[in-house]
């Protein structure tokens, strides 16, 4: 047998190695679950901004990185990263009222398409500025958190996954009790619903619409700084999390927390195993070819739709 086929077969035995060990299954399911908790968190920040301002936001993924790179500046002075989770949603907030009244607030009337371009432009121009500022260098703030063994040492959890999941839930819980206790929580959620009706009702709709882009951005800070500690940080990596959120929120739908938060699950397990199956270089095309998939399947799903409304 030639040696390129050889080993050609002997790759694709390895790249099945995950159902000859059950074990590696339940380590793909537990790193899966963990990860994806914390991408139904930037998730649940685009489904918020999209279901009130109709708007698709395609720098969600710079804000998340440029949330990490907060708590990786906190790093470089000797400030232990995992404060910010707290510095740096705060930064977050007024970055996104400032994006909001720069550039969101001119295109919230408009259709999708205008959204998409302008956020586009921006994602662009905080990609340069964090190149500029930071360095095209990949950089992970390390927490020293340690690492977690279960099932005999068979299973390794980093503790700073478990400590990115836990705060992921406490940030969901948190923003859901501010959405239904507080009176501009209320107010987000009435204009969700209806926008002219609420402005009618007195709704300060524009500070609506700010607070509504700052919160989203205060998400992305939160999960950024997780991110931070957890993997790496890069300028040019806030695409991938970007196509992620967006996945997860067309699978949920708008205003679906537990959607949210089981499409997310969903998909950092679907990466978890594509990852063992393809190898870690196919892990993000994995991901592009999922989004195909779904896209492709809910025009179908439409067709269908308008065919039987015929």
């Amino acid at each position: 047998m030639p040696p390129f086929t050889r080993g050609h077969f002997l790759y694709k035995k390895m790249d099945f190695l995950i159902f000859e060990h059950p074990i590696l299954i339940i380590q793909a399911l537990m790193d899966g679950v963990l990860l994806g908790i914390l991408f139904a968190l930037i998730a649940y920040g685009m489904a918020l901004q999209w279901g009130v301002m109709n708007i698709i936001n395609i720098a969600q993924g710079e804000l998340v990185i440029m949330g990490g790179y907060i708590a990786y500046f906190l790093y470089m002075y000797g400030i232990h990263p995992a404060y910010g989770v707290i510095v740096s949603p705060i930064v977050m907030y007024f970055v996104g009222i400032g994006i909001y009244k720069l550039v969101i607030n001119k295109v919230v009337d408009k259709d999708l398409f205008t959204s998409i371009l302008a956020t586009f432009g921006i994602s662009i121009l905080m990609m340069q500025l964090m190149n500029f500022v930071f360095g095209a260098d990949v950089v992970v703030a390390q927490s020293n958190f340690g690492t977690t063994m279960l099932f005999d040492n068979s299973v390794t959890l980093p503790n700073s996954k478990i400590f990115a999941s836990a705060i992921s839930v406490l940030a969901a819980i948190v923003l859901v009790l501010y959405m239904t206790k507080s009176k501009l929580g209320r107010a987000i959620r009435a204009t969700a619903q209806n926008a002219r009706a609420a402005k009618i009702l007195g709704v300060d709709t524009e500070k609506v619409y700010a607070s509504t882009f700052g919160i989203n951005a205060a998400l992305c800070g939160v999960a950024g700084a997780l991110i931070a500690i957890t993997f790496t940080l890069h300028p040019y990596v806030g695409l991938p999390y970007t196509v992620r959120s967006f996945m997860i929120v067309i699978v949920a739908g708008l205003g679906n927390l537990p959607g949210v938060a089981l499409s997310g699950m969903g998909l950092g397990v679907f990466e978890e195993f594509a990852d063992y199956l393809l190898g870690t270089e196919f892990r993000i095309a994995a991901v592009f070819l999922l989004l195909v998939l779904i896209l492709v399947y809910r025009r179908f799903k439409l067709a269908r739709s308008r065919e039987y409304l015929k």
